[in-house]
């Protein structure tokens, strides 16, 4: 699945869907001096770390002064910050964590261009770094060979006698291409009743659009895209050698199939509650509700042999497939699957169909200009498929012991807060106090890299060869994935690399995961005051463990099952708090005439509001005692640590890009998750002697946490 770039955290994880989001997440940065090259550039050549500029982390030029802050604060904070920073070109929006990523890429494309070099001295890792970032770069190659590299899953295709092959065509096309696009999604995650099981989940999917919304929404905008990804879909088919008039018919065929698919998926909002996705069937069950569709050949070619059971996210789902594959001629099953292979596989190919797949998801569906250059999607692809391997390249370089100490002490400072914040709910009853207090008492801090590097020792990568090292990456991964069913879990993996500009929660594994990319300037800045540290990386700290208590994670206990651990009472005392959320949220304007979908973004919403809070309290612990300057920068140390909390979020978004996030992202526009939340927090009317009937002042204000 694909995430984008919305900074402070990638929230709670989805707990079916870990290997499709460790192998969609390219979110990178550099260390203490990294930042990005001139303002609305978006290329460079590659650079060392001590040669980009450092950028503090709280920047006054950002600011707009001559904006009231208790008017837009966002504004105030950010002003400057976009007036200097336009969208570059490759960009769909450009922000203060895509400036680190961009640095980082300009900072990993120089370790895997001396790696390429085959006269370096290399270990194996590096070997495979090297030489898969070699392969990609050749772009003559990939030209040369054309669509040739898909010419044998294409011939398996149009060797299907009957719907009965299917099982065996979609392992291989799964294990090998990967992604969600051919017809459903089978990955391994946590039992929800037993977190500590991996079973079997077998997830809605089909689609090539991003959303089923694009399918069934009315509105002109949709219905248009809808047109142009018919035409788009159309011309990729006439790229792997059909006629226009076939080509043209079977697009047409194609977008009916997913449209059937999309109808009977899940909203966006109805996924956010995991009640919705756990349906734990016996095999003979699944074969009861898919007649048309063998299992246990599908299931033995991935590796699966003896499966009991399978979670079903969306048994509809599958009902609707099973019709599908009861009224649809073979000839038209065979383009639909042909048209996924060449989609998933374009960005491997000539650069005829990659350049097609950009005109219409980047240029139509984002509004971006220009495609990315090729040095930028090499180093993102190695990123996304032998990760580990390049992060330990770059920990080695830009993290060290005294930094994980420093984010582990702020991390203990903010616990302790939320800790003291639950005690004083006056909402809340005393027995559900104490297993919420468990739950905190439980969560694991994993920061900068994982504990042990992953192996990729039977992984193998051929220089020029690069659709089949991009094939075997994914096989590696997916049988590392899946060999997790029925054994114990390890609770040491993570779902980030190390250089990702992120973090995120993951409620089955109670867990938060600060990586070492997003430990660095101006995120984090150890040359700076406390105030904006506090604001940004403790904000961002606090953000992740509420998310253990939004409207999602609070449903799972300490060990990341899904069990109601809330008496009614509190279970509705939050409920109410979290209207005040949506109500307030849904106001906002994206684009246009597009509000934020507020139910999608609460989670986003209620653990950016308590994140703020609790990171307020362990700054004003942090610094008790301390003899502070009045001002610096004039600002006042409150002014400092809301400032420091908003330059996070400088952000602009082309209008393209807002539409795709309000369908899809469950983040709120950063404009919003500054003023937002500020709105609800007396602290910060205070800090900035705001009028009560200020826009930046909540007259009643909202607080879950």
């Amino acid at each position: 699945m694909l995430l984008y770039l919305t900074g402070r955290g990638g929230g709670t994880t989805a707990m079916f869907t870990r290997t499709a989001w460790i192998l969609a997440l390219a979110l990178c940065l550099g260390r203490a001096q990294a930042q990005s090259p001139a303002p609305g550039t978006a290329s460079g050549p590659p650079q060392p770390l001590d040669a980009l500029p450092y950028v503090p982390g709280l920047d006054v030029s950002a600011m707009d002064r001559s904006t009231n802050a208790c008017v837009d604060f966002y504004r105030y904070s950010c002003g400057g910050w976009i007036r200097s920073n336009p969208i570059p070109q490759d960009q769909g929006s450009w922000s203060v964590y895509e400036k680190l990523y961009e640095a980082n890429q300009q900072f990993l494309w120089g370790i895997l261009q001396a790696l390429a070099s085959e006269a370096t001295d290399r270990s194996a890792d590096q070997q495979r770094i090297g030489d898969y970032f070699a392969s990609c770069m050749d772009e003559s190659a990939a030209d040369r060979s054309g669509t040739a590299p898909l010419l044998s899953i294409l011939a398996q295709i149009n060797d299907m006698n009957s719907v009965a092959d299917l099982p065996l065509l979609l392992a291989r096309m799964h294990s090998e291409l990967g992604g969600a696009g051919f017809l459903f999604e089978m990955t391994a995650s946590q039992d929800l009743e037993n977190s500590e099981q991996m079973i079997p989940f077998a997830n809605a999917g089909g689609l090539g659009m991003p959303d089923r919304d694009y399918y069934t929404d009315t509105d002109a905008h949709t219905v248009k895209l809808r047109r142009l990804y018919q035409q788009h879909v159309a011309r990729t088919l006439e790229l792997l050698g059909e006629s226009h008039t076939s080509a043209q018919a079977e697009a047409g065929t194609i977008l009916r199939m997913e449209t059937e698919l999309a109808r009977a998926s899940l909203t966006r909002v109805e996924q956010r509650d995991p009640h919705n996705l756990f349906h734990k069937m016996s095999l003979e069950s699944l074969n009861g509700l898919t007649p048309r569709f063998a299992w246990i050949p599908y299931l033995d070619a991935q590796g699966l042999s003896g499966t009991a059971s399978v979670n079903v996210s969306e048994p509809a789902f599958y009902r609707a497939l099973d019709h599908m594959l009861a009224n649809t001629a073979l000839a038209d099953l065979k383009a639909y699957l042909r048209w996924h292979a060449a989609h998933a596989a374009a960005p491997y190919l000539s650069h005829a169909l990659e350049d097609e797949r950009f005109r219409f998801f980047d240029q139509q569906l984002r509004g971006i200009p220009q495609q990315r250059p090729r040095w930028k999607r090499c180093v993102r692809e190695v990123d996304l498929l032998i990760g580990e391997a390049l992060g330990k390249e770059f920990v080695a370089r830009v993290f060290g012991p005294p930094l994980k100490e420093a984010t582990l002490r702020m991390a203990r400072q903010i616990e302790t807060a939320m800790r003291e914040d639950i005690l004083a709910l006056a909402w809340m009853s005393e027995p559900t106090k104490q297993r919420a207090l468990e739950k905190l008492g439980a969560i694991t801090n994993k920061i900068g890299y994982p504990e042990r590097w992953r192996d990729y020792g039977t992984l193998r990568i051929v220089r020029g060869d690069r659709l089949g090292n991009f094939e075997r990456a994914m096989v590696f991964e997916r049988q590392r994935e899946l060999a997790r069913i029925g054994k114990p879990l390890d609770r040491t993996e993570w779902g980030m690399t190390p250089q990702t500009v992120n973090a995120y929660y993951d409620p089955q594994m109670n867990d938060i995961n600060f990586p070492a990319g997003i430990l660095q300037p101006p995120l984090y800045d150890p040359r700076m005051d406390d105030a904006p540290n506090y604001g940004n990386t403790g904000g961002t700290i606090g953000h992740e463990l509420t998310h253990a208590f939004d409207d999602e994670g609070r449903q799972f206990d300490a060990r990341g099952n899904l069990q109601d651990w809330w008496s009614a009472e509190d279970a509705s005392q939050f409920a109410e708090r979290t209207r005040c959320i949506v109500n307030q949220y849904g106001q906002y304007v994206v684009v246009d005439n597009v509000h934020i979908n507020s139910r999608l973004t609460l989670g986003e919403d209620i653990a950016d509001l308590g994140g703020l809070i609790l990171a307020r309290m362990a700054w004003r612990v942090q610094i008790e005692g301390q003899s502070l300057p009045a001002t610096r920068d004039g600002l006042t140390p409150e002014q400092r640590f809301f400032v420091g909390y908003a330059q996070w979020a400088c952000e602009s978004e082309r209008p393209e890009t807002l539409r795709l996030h309000a369908k899809t992202d469950a983040h709120s526009p950063a404009r919003y998750r500054v003023n937002g939340v500020v709105a609800n927090m007396p602290e910060f009317r205070q800090a900035f002697m705001c009028p009560a009937h200020a826009p930046m002042v909540n007259a009643v204000p909202c607080r879950v946490w």
